[in-house]
């Protein structure tokens, strides 16, 4: 009996040993860690499914541009970062025809250079300035849109729907859309080449002097009969004075 009851409190003393240890494993595994800079690259990469506006990042270098703003100002930024799949939803070849500035142009067009919240987004004044320059009609204008929790965001080309958040510290905001925003000032439709006029023919009905209206050339030619029938007149006159005499 009496080993039984030393066994008793032996496992006892075991179990509250091990729940201690969970607990104290647990609270060091929860513990805030120091946070080191801000990186938008790191942030897309543990998202997932942002490979080729991560790409598009590392070789326009906006990313790193980014990266700077954010950890040597208080200004704050808001990204709206197009899925894999929204690039897929373009031609194929997009992305490859545009130039150096114009795939730079594209990715600071999904970057905004102040932090907004979904909530900041429902008192917003459109069109928003983007890092891709003039926000007038015809270059960069980006306008917003809510429903309810919805945002939406137009282009003037096409329209992207807010899926998600997937970062947002008071500073950066980043926002999962539907599709690659395309600025007017590069996937704008050219307007159509003006067509020529078409040739007006010229009437051939005779003037009331009996010229013709076709060309300086043949009025000059019209001129021309009425001096010589002028001509033939002052002869005629002339001849008969003479016969009179």
């Amino acid at each position: 009996m009496k080993h039984q009851i030393i066994s008793y409190f032996s496992l006892i003393l075991l179990t509250i040993i091990i729940q201690f240890s969970t607990l104290t494993l647990s609270q060091t595994a929860t513990s805030p860690t120091p946070s080191g800079p801000t990186n938008l690259t790191q942030i897309l990469e543990k998202a997932g499914q942002f490979t080729t506006l991560i790409r598009l990042m590392k070789v326009t270098q906006v990313g790193d541009q980014i990266n700077t703003q954010l950890n040597n100002s208080n200004q704050g930024m808001t990204v709206f970062a197009p899925t894999d799949n929204a690039f897929s939803g373009l031609k194929s070849g997009t992305i490859n025809s545009l130039s150096a500035q114009q795939q730079v142009q594209l990715v600071q067009f999904h970057v905004l250079p102040n932090f907004i919240s979904m909530s900041q987004f429902q008192t917003v004044s459109n069109p928003l300035r983007t890092q891709a320059g003039d926000a007038s009609a015809g270059d960069f204008p980006l306008n917003v849109t809510t429903s309810g929790n919805q945002v939406n965001v137009s282009t003037g080309v096409d329209d992207a729907t807010v899926a998600n958040t997937i970062y947002s510290d008071g500073q950066l905001a980043v926002y999962q859309v539907d599709k690659v925003l395309q600025p007017l000032s590069i996937f704008a439709a050219p307007s159509p080449a003006t067509a020529p006029a078409p040739a007006t023919l010229k009437s051939k009905s005779k003037s009331p002097a009996g010229l013709s209206d076709d060309s300086p050339a043949d009025a000059s030619g019209g001129e021309r009969n009425i001096i010589a029938m002028h001509g033939m007149r002052v002869l005629f006159f002339g001849v008969s004075l003479f016969a009179l005499l």
